[in-house]
C-alpha cells in the first residue's frame, strides 16, 4: 500500500517548521500527516496565512504512522497541539475523549461566516465531522477513492471508461473490461493486470459493498450495527474478491507481496487502479503515462448513480489549546475560500468548497483530466465508511474476516458470522 509506505518514510524526515523555530513556546502548532509535496503545499498556506496574520506564528508538527497515538500521547502529556488534522475514520475517538473542541460555540459567534461557509461547503463533507451534536472538525480536503484508468491501453482494447458518477458502468461491464485488460504470456504468466488496488483491500471492498446497495455501517454516523451480513453487502465484496481469486484479472495477496500496484501502474503493466487523489500528482509527474480517471462499478442492487467513501480530512483545535483564538484564525483560513483555492490551484489536493472546485486554478492543476467530473461531483457523491470511536476494534475484527475472504479462504457470506460480535464493539464504543 503505497500511500502508507510513504507516510511511514515520514518519520525519517526532518521536521518540518514555519517561520519561528521549535523553541518558540507562543508559536501555534499545527500537526498534520503527509508527503513531502502535501507538506510544501500546507507551507503556502502558512506562508499566506503569515502575510494576513503576522503576529500568529505557525510551528509544524509533522506525524508518524499511527497519528491517533501520536496525538493521544501528546495531549496526555500536557503537549497537544492547538490545531490538529482530522481523519474520518479516527476523529470520533478523540472527540469522545474531549481532546478536541466543539466548534460550534466558535461558529456561533460569526453567523454570518458560518453560514455563508455551510453554503459553499458540500453536505456530505461538512457533515463528515458532526458527531454527538457536536462540530470537532472543518474540512480541508477531499479524496475519495475512484479509478485511474490507462488511456493508451483502453483505446487499444476499445474501451470506452464512464466520464461521471452519473453514468457508471455494470459489474458485468467492468469485469469484461477487466478481462480484456489482462494480458498474459504463453505461459500463462500475466504480463499486464486489468485491475490492481492501491488503496486498503478491505475498505475498496467494502465500496464494492456499498455499490451493491448496502450500506456497511448503519448509520454511518455513530453506528449502532454493521450490514456486512446483509446480502447485497456480500455479493459486492465476494465481487471484489473474484476479480483476483476467481476471474484472475488482478493480483492477488502473494502477487502484492512482490510489486506494489503503483509501480504496475506507472510501467504500463495495469490498466486500472483504484485509489485516491492523493496519487494524482505522483502519476502527473510521469510524461509518458496518459492517464484519465473514472468511476466505481456499481452492482445490480445499487445505483443508479456509483458512490465512494468519503475520503476527507479536516482540521480540529485542541479543547486545551491556550491559543484558541489564533487558531480559530487559521482553521477558518485554511478551510475558508483563500486556503481553498491554494488547494486548488496546488493540484494536491480537492477542495471542499464549490467555489474553489469551480475555479480555473482547480483546472489549470488538472489538465491532463478530460474525465474532470470524476473530482468536482465527487464529494457529492460520497458516503462515510463509519464515524466511530470503536474504529480501531471494530477496523481490527474486520480486517481478519475480511482477509480471509479476500485469500479465498472463506466466502463473503461468512462476514455475517462476524456482524454480531462488530455490533457489540460498536454499542461499547470505546
Amino acid at each position: 500500500m503505497r500511500r502508507r509506505t510513504l507516510l511511514g518514510a515520514m518519520l525519517a524526515a526532518p521536521l518540518l517548521t514555519a517561520d519561528c523555530g521549535a523553541a518558540d513556546d507562543e508559536a501555534l502548532t499545527f500537526f498534520f500527516q503527509a508527503r513531502p509535496e502535501e507538506a510544501r503545499a500546507r507551507l503556502r498556506i502558512i506562508a499566506e496565512f503569515g502575510k494576513r496574520h503576522p503576529d500568529i506564528r505557525i510551528r509544524t508538527v509533522l506525524s508518524g504512522p499511527d497519528p491517533l497515538q501520536q496525538m493521544l500521547t501528546y495531549c496526555a502529556g500536557g503537549k497537544c497541539p492547538d490545531v490538529l488534522m482530522a481523519w474520518e475514520l479516527l476523529y470520533a475517538g478523540l472527540a469522545e475523549r474531549g481532546v478536541l473542541l466543539d466548534l460550534r460555540t466558535l461558529l456561533g459567534r460569526e453567523p454570518e461566516y458560518a453560514g455563508a461557509l455551510r453554503a459553499d461547503s458540500y453536505g456530505s463533507l461538512y457533515d463528515t465531522f458532526g458527531y454527538g451534536g457536536g462540530q470537532y472538525a472543518l474540512p480541508e480536503q477531499w479524496s475519495g477513492v475512484f479509478l485511474y484508468y490507462n488511456r493508451k491501453l483502453f483505446d487499444q482494447a476499445g474501451i470506452r471508461a464512464p466520464d461521471s458518477w452519473e453514468r457508471a458502468w455494470t459489474f458485468v461491464e467492468f469485469r469484461a473490461a477487466a478481462q480484456a485488460l489482462t494480458r498474459r504470456e504463453p505461459g500463462g504468466r500475466v504480463r499486464q493486470w486489468g485491475f490492481v488496488d492501491g488503496w486498503v483491500p478491505c475498505y475498496s471492498a467494502a465500496c464494492f459493498g456499498m455499490n451493491n446497495g448496502a450500506e456497511w455501517f448503519s448509520p454511518p454516523v455513530a453506528p449502532v450495527r454493521t450490514n456486512i451480513g446483509d446480502p447485497r453487502f456480500a455479493a459486492g465484496v465476494q465481487f471484489y474478491a473474484d476479480l483476483a481469486v476467481r476471474d484472475r484479472v488482478a493480483p492477488d495477496v502473494g502477487d502484492r507481496q512482490s510489486v506494489s500496484a503503483y509501480d504496475l501502474f506507472t510501467a504500463g503493466r495495469a490498466a486500472m487502479l483504484l485509489g485516491g487523489h492523493w496519487l494524482y500528482s505522483e502519476f502527473a509527474a510521469h510524461d509518458e503515462l496518459d492517464f484519465d480517471v473514472t468511476v466505481l462499478p456499481v452492482g445490480p442492487h445499487g445505483g443508479p448513480a456509483a458512490i465512494t467513501d468519503v475520503g476527507c480530512t479536516g482540521l480540529a483545535i485542541a479543547a486545551a489549546s491556550p491559543r484558541r483564538e489564533q487558531a480559530w484564525e487559521f482553521v477558518k483560513f485554511a478551510t475558508g475560500p483563500v486556503g481553498q483555492a491554494i488547494i486548488a490551484e496546488s493540484g494536491l489536493f480537492v477542495p471542499v468548497l464549490r467555489s474553489a472546485m469551480r475555479s480555473p486554478g482547480f483546472a489549470v492543476a488538472h489538465r491532463r483530466i478530460r474525465n474532470l467530473a470524476v473530482f468536482t461531483e465527487g464529494p457529492e457523491h460520497s458516503r462515510p465508511l463509519a464515524i466511530t470511536p470503536a474504529w480501531g476494534k471494530v477496523d481490527a475484527l474486520l480486517s481478519r474476516h475480511c482477509n480471509r475472504v479476500l485469500r479465498g479462504a472463506a466466502t463473503a457470506d461468512s462476514l455475517a458470522d462476524t456482524a454480531p460480535d462488530i455490533d457489540t464493539l460498536l454499542r461499547e464504543r470505546v
